[in-house]
């Protein structure tokens, strides 16, 4: 892997071939901190001068590497595209040295030859070095056909991804809620990024050891000389690995993210993935968040989790229009009631279009009682795997109809205080309780249309 001396002695021999110049103090000081994943704020503070003079030079300098590194170079894949180049290409003559590329397969080793009357042909096997493609197996993704976008967490995941260095990162949040869509739509914009893409549904979860085998041989297809484990395709090339359907993974019964017994090595998995230096990242789509991983998050390390919730009111506006459902001035209170879950709305304005033609009014004609219909075995399926310290937990919150604060914790419920924020904290992992923000501190709301399901099985 190509490490931060390697980096700067390339970009010094590079300017002087081009200007006759070396790097001055600014410039080497602005790829040291992008190289290390600074922000521009931290590169001034470090450098003891203004943010906006670093701004200035960091675009005059882009600018500069943009005909060596490609149009489309900016801070975030600086990195990205210098370990590529250094990786598989032959690099032009530096004035009177060399730069001469050994990509020893495992490590990617880079050794800066001076002096030298001539070069070796590069031994790389990366793809990129015959000028091939991103390897991409995407068969047992979904198929992206109608997508509503959704600007806010297409931005987050890219900043955690390309810029942060997030090795793993786990979005989580309710089925249908549009996960793997997203997912979907994020590999078409930061595909270049990458060497190896590959995504494997955990729908009926092989055995870690298979999904292991699986996937080293994904890596070692196109390799004359294979790297000798998994951990070491990961340090050695950019791969992003996308597992759905992870809570399949986990205890149902039982409090959210806890491994089944014969699933606790993919646990491992994730912990190493979180805790071992590589240059690559793993995306989890799943119901609930691991629980383990939580904790390691809590501890600052580089992994990342997004709960993803409705759609933004435009979004879901075009999910109604596609619908063909009329009353635009009522759309607002279908996609509040509904909760801007894109699943869910495609369902009740089918209902809609089967029992009213359409007409949203008619629908809307009782606004105390909230229509569930093909809605109830969807929600099930989240409420078959609480524990029973959350049934009993959300059935309380249910019938309190607003946000409560759980301090005292209530003593009507049964529980003891430890139990009942264990429980509150595993519903939200799961996403079926929202944390509000109050002038004391937080209240907790269960999502509300769960609240009317429970409600409805209690009466």
């Amino acid at each position: 892997m190509t490490n931060l001396e390697e980096m700067l002695n390339w970009a010094d021999n590079w300017m002087v071939a081009q200007t006759g110049e070396p790097l001055t103090p600014i410039q080497e000081a602005i790829l040291k901190g992008v190289w290390q994943r600074q922000k521009y704020p931290q590169i001034a503070k470090d450098y003891n001068c203004s943010e906006s003079y670093v701004k200035k030079e960091a675009a005059d300098l882009w600018e500069k590497l943009r005909d060596e590194l490609g149009q489309d170079l900016k801070k975030y894949n600086f990195r990205s595209k210098v370990e590529k180049k250094n990786r598989v290409s032959e690099i032009s003559h530096l004035h009177d040295s060399f730069l001469q590329i050994d990509n020893v397969i495992c490590n990617q080793s880079i050794q800066t030859i001076k002096d030298t009357q001539h070069r070796s042909p590069s031994n790389s096997n990366s793809p990129s070095s015959k000028n091939q493609p991103t390897i991409i197996d995407l068969t047992e993704a979904p198929e992206l056909t109608d997508y509503y976008p959704r600007p806010t967490e297409e931005s987050t995941l890219k900043q955690w991804i390309l810029e942060d260095g997030m090795r793993l990162v786990t979005l989580y949040g309710l089925s249908g809620i549009g996960k793997s869509a997203l997912t979907v739509k994020l590999i078409q914009d930061i595909q270049t990024e990458f060497d190896y893409i590959i995504w494997r549904s955990l729908g009926n979860p092989p055995p870690f050891s298979t999904l292991q085998t699986e996937l080293y041989q994904f890596f070692s297809q196109s390799q004359p000389n294979p790297c000798a484990t998994l951990i070491a395709y990961l340090r050695s090339f950019r791969c992003l690995i996308i597992l759905d359907d992870v809570q399949n993974l986990f205890k149902s019964g039982e409090i959210a993210g806890q491994y089944l017994a014969e699933y606790e090595e993919y646990g491992k998995f994730f912990k190493q993935l979180a805790t071992s230096s590589h240059r690559s990242c793993v995306i989890l789509l799943s119901w609930e968040n691991s629980r383990e991983l939580a904790t390691l998050e809590a501890e600052k390390r580089p992994l990342r989790s997004l709960h993803l919730q409705g759609l933004e009111t435009l979004a879901a506006e075009q999910i109604l229009k596609d619908k063909g459902l009329n009353d635009e001035t009522q759309w607002a209170e279908l996609i509040r009631l509904y909760q801007g879950h894109p699943c869910w709305l495609n369902i009740i304005a089918a209902t809609i279009q089967e029992l009213f033609n359409g007409n949203l009014s008619l629908f809307l004609s009782n606004p105390t009682e909230l229509f569930l219909g093909d809605l109830e075995p969807l929600l099930l399926a989240h409420l078959e795997r609480l524990s029973d310290a959350e049934k009993t937990v959300s059935g309380w919150l249910a019938l309190q109809g607003e946000a409560v604060e759980i301090s005292p914790h209530p003593v009507e419920s049964g529980l003891s205080k430890s139990e009942f924020w264990q429980a509150i904290q595993s519903l939200a992992r799961r996403g079926l309780v929202e944390k509000l923000s109050v002038e004391s501190g937080y209240r907790f709301l269960i999502n509300p249309v769960f609240q009317h399901y429970i409600q409805s099985q209690l009466t």
